[in-house]
């Protein structure tokens, strides 16, 4: 049996007040929108947690009964379930209209792999004559009809005892959600149902390097050295497969394929490494030990790439005691199949093979499976797909060691949000990839799956092009994990230094922007555990017009920010186009400074921008926090800037000390008040941080910005006490502080009102500035525009200049 540490809670009994029968039918209210609906000609049915669904023990719940020998309806109060004997005339009704309960309209969820991805199709370019095929997302939650059907009749069983079973329903096995455009509340059931998406580590949120490529020590070594030497902070390193014996030979440092690399092995007819190994190849790391221990002390933390399939070989260094363990005589240097359905091999595998290892200073796992079916222990028909055992084991055994369990594998299906991160696969380096991917990733939140990790930059084929390494990066920044990776070719790689022409300075700011932005992602990753919000949210979640279902390139991004990410290559007027609905409200881009009042109703909008920024919007009254520590790793900062964004709003930020093995909590609240009255404005924000403070920085220091407002003099009050401040914060309104646990703060910052035409005017400077063209005619419009009093004077003055047409396009894009 497997040990406790193996074992997921599951209460997976439904309670029978909730439970009901008609013909062969059996239904389970689990709330006012979501049933189970399951069809069984035996009338057996399935009371154990599946792969996917753990819990069905909700409370009693509210519904009515109406049966006749045609139908049974069943009604909670808020939709009605309307049974019939054809499976295929179930509806449901609600509002007083009646949809099949199917997944007609379904917005679909994600797909477990895209290898050789280029866009929307992928190709197996490995099998002769294989085309290029559609990419089928799988179903999710949402629907455009309001019903969406999860179906888990092929689900395996999940027992008591923690192992899978070679079980599936017997009939159908489905679960109807009926939570009409109420996209979170579908998602929230699905959590319910299924268990929540845990908490990520910091150090996840930061950059990760990775490269498929042969290291010695000193080389990785010496490479994370040019990162620091650049100012170019990461948290991550990862070693793919060949920090272990592999097949593969790089001639110039003379590297043995067969195995390893001495007289007893060299040549012999059994070896062949594959991709499979545990054994630290001591060619290259000829003292991992003390490897990892000189990475860990740049700060970062360490994943080493696995490929368990070919199970465990004679020349492992652990192939004794694994023998030993599964009951092999060690002797026989007979190959030790993977066997994932056996509970002995799955303990010694984790105790002989990996925790060794981890002792050593490995940190979490690579799992990277793409390889065929197994057998069930004991048989030889090869049925079984480990894949979703593999992160299930992974997962819970990395909960054991004391720390934010954390794996990096591929989509197993329904329920692998428990599991993050999601490894998306080897994509090719095509723009039609790059505008997949925010899609994709959009998407795949409907299903509950918010933390995929791509290959920023692509993987393989494609083509080296500075312009799309940038749009890729930056996109990267603004998806859920920046890990950069790419194949083994000698010629490819993603150091940003690579990158000529001023394109790997670009990539290297961004890349200290997604290390400043761990605050606000970390308070995100405990959003989508508490609240069940992903990170990354099709705009259709928060907006139900029409034209939020057509621009599903964008997504919002946390809770304060919008996101338009540049997907095309620039024209030749150095600009690239990106099109996006903006909602209602004043946004204001955190790189341009750019601000777009909506009306209501929202408005689209072509964004045009060039290489050193994409569209990247805060809401209004929006609050950004942000490290401005330099250097390695992810630990609470000891500097922290908050930006807010003109308006009303509020934030708050969770700060915890797991990275220093600590169990408190620091939560800091923020208050944004906006007021206007007889032309003078006042932007406050008020501060309260509540719980542990030594979980931060004792010296640490906080730094208000407010974004959207001219220099202005900032007022402090503690506690209703006004104390002084210094608020000189480069060209905008703020303070510096140092908040105490459980005191009131709040800075005050008073203004003159700026009309649209005043901040359009303000604006068309910079914009004219960077423009390129005449300059003699630049300078004539800037002198009639600073004499305009009305928008429409603003207009007529572009419109009749004879600058070039991008700069017309710029100064009327905020109209």
């Amino acid at each position: 049996m497997l040990r406790e540490s193996l074992i997921a809670e599951v209460r997976p009994c439904a309670n029978e007040k909730n439970i009901l029968f008609w013909q062969d039918y059996r239904v389970s209210v689990l709330g006012g929108r979501l049933f189970r609906l399951e069809k069984s000609k035996t009338e057996k049915f399935r009371d154990d947690a599946t792969q996917a669904v753990w819990f069905r023990d909700m409370p009693p719940q509210y519904f009515t009964v109406e049966m006749t020998e045609k139908n049974a309806i069943i009604d909670t109060g808020e939709c009605k379930l309307i049974l019939a004997k054809t499976r295929g005339q179930v509806r449901v009704e609600f509002n007083g209209k009646q949809i099949p309960a199917d997944n007609t309209g379904n917005l679909l969820g994600t797909y477990r792999t895209l290898d050789n991805c280029n866009g929307d199709v992928y190709f197996r370019p490995w099998i002769k004559g294989d085309k290029r095929k559609k990419i089928r997302l799988d179903v999710g939650v949402c629907s455009t009809t309001g019903v969406a059907v999860l179906d888990d009749s092929r689900s395996l069983t999940l027992g008591r005892d923690g192992q899978v079973h070679n079980q599936t329903a017997d009939g159908s096995d489905e679960y109807i959600f009926a939570f009409g455009q109420d996209y979170l509340g579908a998602l929230r059931a699905l959590y319910a149902l299924t268990g929540s998406t845990p908490l990520v580590p910091r150090f996840a949120l930061g950059n990760w390097w990775s490269r498929y490529h042969v290291y010695t020590d000193e080389d990785y070594l010496r490479l994370l050295q040019e990162f620091s030497k650049r100012g170019i902070p990461l948290s991550v390193a990862t070693v793919d497969m060949d920090w272990h014996y592999s097949e593969r030979v790089d001639e110039q440092k003379g590297i043995s394929a067969q195995g390893k690399n001495t007289p007893e092995y060299v040549g012999t007819p059994q070896v062949n490494c594959g991709w499979t190994g545990y054994s630290w190849n001591t060619e290259l790391f000829p003292a991992p030990r003390e490897f990892l221990e000189k990475v860990k002390k740049t700060g970062l933390k360490v994943t080493l790439n696995l490929h368990p399939s070919d199970g465990v070989r004679f020349w492992e260094d652990g192939y004794e005691k694994m023998a030993n363990a599964v009951g092999r005589d060690a002797l026989t240097q007979k190959q030790i199949p993977f066997d994932f359905t056996w509970d002995t091999f799955i303990h010694a595998y984790f105790d002989v093979l990996h925790r060794p290892l981890e002792e050593d200073g490995v940190d979490f796992w690579w799992i990277d499976w793409q390889q065929e079916k197994i057998a069930w222990h004991g048989q030889t028909e090869k049925e079984y797909d480990p894949l979703w055992a593999l992160n299930h084991y992974h997962y819970l055994h990395s909960a054991s060691q004391g720390k934010t369990p954390l794996i990096l594998s591929r989509y197993a299906g329904v329920g692998s949000h428990r599991y993050p991160l999601g490894f998306s696969g080897d994509t090719e380096i095509t723009w039609k990839t790059l505008a997949y991917l925010p899609y994709f990733t959009a998407t795949a939140s409907n299903i509950g799956y918010t933390w995929w990790s791509h290959d920023i930059g692509g993987h393989n084929f494609g083509e080296k092009n500075d312009e799309l390494y940038v749009r890729h990066l930056q996109y990267g920044v603004f998806s859920p994990i920046t890990r950069l990776h790419s194949t083994c070719d000698e010629t490819m790689t993603k150091e940003p230094w690579a990158y000529g022409n001023g394109t790997g300075l670009i990539a290297a700011e961004f890349l200290r922007f997604r290390h400043a932005l761990v605050p606000y992602l970390y308070t995100a990753s405990r959003r989508v555990l508490e609240r069940g919000e992903p990170l990354v949210q099709p705009v259709y979640y928060r907006e139900k017009t029409p034209l939020a279902y057509r621009y599903l390139q964008t997504y919002f991004f946390g809770s304060e920010l919008f996101v338009a990410p540049v997907t095309q290559k620039r024209r030749a007027d150095g600009y690239a186009r990106t099109q996006a609905w903006l909602p209602e409200g004043r946004w204001t881009d955190i790189f341009t400074g750019d601000v777009y009042e909506i009306e209501k109703g929202g408005r689209e909008v072509t964004f045009l921008r060039e290489l050193d920024s994409i569209p990247v919007l805060a809401k209004s009254g929006g609050i950004l926090p942000l490290s401005k520590d330099k250097g390695n790793g992810c630990a609470n900062p000891e500097t922290l800037e908050i930006r807010v964004y003109l308006g009303n709003g509020e934030y708050t930020l969770y700060e915890d000390g797991k990275e220093q093995g600590r169990d408190g909590t620091l939560e800091t609240q923020f208050y944004a008040e906006y007021t206007q009255k007889d032309g003078a404005c006042t932007q406050a924000l008020t501060i309260v941080s509540l719980g542990d403070r030594t979980v931060v920085p004792e010296n640490r220091r906080v730094f208000v910005r407010f974004v959207g407002v001219p220099a202005a003099l900032v007022r402090l009050h503690v506690d209703g006490k006004e104390r002084a401040c210094s608020s000189r914060i480069a060209d905008s309104a703020g303070a510096e502080l140092c908040l105490e646990v459980g005191k009131t703060y709040r800075l005050t910052a008073e203004f003159a009102e700026c009309s649209e035409t005043e901040r359009l005017v303000a604006r068309a400077k910079d914009v004219l500035t960077r423009a390129q063209g005449n300059n003699v005619e630049k300078l004539a419009l800037w002198k009639r525009l600073k004499k305009v009093k009305t928008r429409a004077e603003y207009v007529r003055a572009v419109e009749n200049s004879k600058v070039l047409e991008i700069a017309k396009l710029r100064l009327k894009e905020t109209l």
